[in-house]
């Protein structure tokens, strides 16, 4: 039987001891606390709860079917990295010809899950290795091979999932967030707005909220280049972090231009 403070306080109130029965009852009760002792997890009558550490583990209540960190995790939320493809095949991935070969007419593709915490985020955590086999598990998750490796050693490492988890996530992640129908596969450029866009994805995604989106662009705030979206470690949709706002914020113009697929 758990005896607590208040269960003691309830007797004495209600009866106050005025009844031989319960003055009795009270103090079998009283006996029996003293010898009991306080659960690990709940404090006795005059402990005052103490506040974590910052970072320290945290219990994680896991959104069904999705992995979760270990208990010796260490950040705050997870940011999910939609790369636009026709923005990096017309600057650096000229060359890529696994992403960028006429024909192939990439959208949003996924660039990474990043561990975050509210101000910048961790990176390298281990020398763990992506095995070739887990690779084999999840194709053409990423629009090219090599992030797979890159994506691991650098931001999967230290998000308190082994490889195959980390894998898991990034693709659940990637397959909640419906792309909006204007930005599945346009034939041809066009211009938006920071608001219009994020309106887009909230209109496709009522789950999520225009704070749990950000974009990022290029060429000095001209193309589109990346929409991040925010999750908690359980898999949540969730407002994005102090540090990823400010990085963000003014990054595109008032106006700029969605590049079309090839």
């Amino acid at each position: 039987m758990m005896i607590t403070a208040t269960t003691i306080y309830n007797i004495r109130l209600s009866h106050r001891c005025r009844r031989p029965a319960a003055a009795a009852l009270l103090l079998a009760l009283l006996a029996l606390a003293a010898c009991e002792p306080w659960p690990e997890d709940e404090p006795g009558p005059s402990a005052t709860p103490q506040r974590a550490a910052t970072r320290t583990p945290r219990a994680v209540t896991a959104t069904p079917h999705l992995p979760t960190p270990d208990a010796a995790y260490d950040f705050d939320y997870y940011v999910l990295v939609l790369s636009w493809s026709p923005d990096y095949c017309a600057t650096s991935g000229e060359d890529d010809t696994q992403q960028c070969s006429i024909g192939k007419k990439l959208g949003f593709v996924l660039h990474g899950l990043w561990p975050q915490y509210e101000k910048g985020y961790p990176g390298y955590c281990s020398n763990e290795k992506m095995p070739a086999d887990v690779k084999a598990r999840f194709p053409q998750l990423y629009p090219s091979p090599a992030l797979y490796d890159h994506e691991w050693e650098k931001h999967g490492t230290c998000s308190g999932l082994g490889p195959e988890g980390y894998l898991a996530l990034s693709k659940a992640l990637k397959d909640s967030v419906a792309i909006p129908p204007d930005y599945r596969s346009p034939a041809q450029a066009f211009r938006t707005t920071t608001a219009d866009l994020e309106d887009a994805f909230v209109s496709a995604n009522p789950e999520l909220s225009t704070d749990a989106l950000a974009v990022d662009c290029s060429g000095s705030g001209r193309f589109l280049q990346a929409l991040y979206a925010c999750f908690s470690v359980d898999g949540v949709p969730r407002a994005c972090g102090a540090g990823l706002v400010k990085q963000t914020a003014g990054s595109c113009d008032s106006s700029f231009l969605v590049r079309n697929v090839r």
